[in-house]
């Protein structure tokens, strides 16, 4: 089944950004996907994904600032220790 959420991490107290976006990517099933909106390019996280889940995510910028910035994150598979 393809989800779509908009996740806009604007709202989102700093410290529980991270952590929420990863819980939003654990929850999604293979296929699906969410976008996250921000008023900065996000690409601290990309690393951060790729470091933590190394290539089962897809990462697509919808929109590259200067003001606003979204990406779709996809579930490819699923995380090795999953």
């Amino acid at each position: 089944m393809l989800i779509m959420e908009k996740l806009d991490v604007t709202k989102i107290e700093p410290r529980m950004k991270h952590p929420t976006i990863f819980q939003t990517y654990d929850n999604l099933a293979v296929g699906d996907f969410f976008i996250i909106h921000n008023d900065h390019d996000p690409k601290p996280l990309y690393y951060q994904l790729s470091a933590e889940k190394g290539d089962v995510f897809g990462w697509e910028y919808l929109e590259k600032g200067p003001e606003v910035w979204e990406v779709k994150i996809s579930k490819l598979k699923e995380d090795e220790e999953d």
